[in-house]
């Protein structure tokens, strides 16, 4: 069976127009992208670099909307300020780098720790050392201060539940 064509002067503009359409659209949606971080605890330090080193060159605007806590924070140093805000119920949390020792407990990784400590940007790690730096306690970073350092990021109910997270 062949193809049929009706009127190629109407229904080829027709075609024309929609594609000129769609690709508009794309290009809107893909400047317009945003990543939504809430309720992530964490993981291992390479899995998470590795994920945000792909967002920092995709564009994305990153939303800080809920917990962001160990290796999640590596987000800070990977994707430049500008491109990040956080909302009221933005909470990092920060601790030292651990691997588990001989006996199964986790032990302090002093190297790991400090190449963490090294990607945060200055205002960040500024707060770390005025804390006692990275330790086996969690520390938070929210509220006002973080605000301080992070542009503000308005969200609407609806918006904030709509987003997905980051997948971990």
């Amino acid at each position: 069976m062949g193809w049929i064509f009706f009127g190629w002067g109407w229904d080829m503009k027709l075609v024309t127009g929609l594609l000129a359409a769609l690709l508009l659209l794309a290009g809107v949606g893909s400047s317009q992208a945003v990543v939504r971080i809430a309720d992530d605890r964490g993981g291992r330090i390479g899995t998470y670099v590795d994920k945000y080193q792909g967002l920092r060159t995709s564009g994305e605007t990153v939303i800080i909307d809920g917990l962001c806590a160990s290796a999640c924070t590596i987000v800070l140093g990977a994707v430049p300020s500008d491109r990040i805000c956080v909302t009221s119920h933005a909470n990092l949390g920060f601790h030292a780098a651990w691997d588990f020792g001989a006996n199964g407990r986790a032990v302090t990784n002093t190297e790991a720790t400090q190449m963490l400590y090294s990607m945060y940007p200055t205002p960040v790690r500024k707060w770390i050392a005025a804390r006692g730096g990275l330790t086996p306690r969690m520390i938070f970073l929210r509220g006002k201060q973080l605000q301080a350092m992070y542009k503000p990021c308005y969200l609407d109910a609806q918006a904030s539940t709509d987003k997905p997270a980051l997948p971990r």
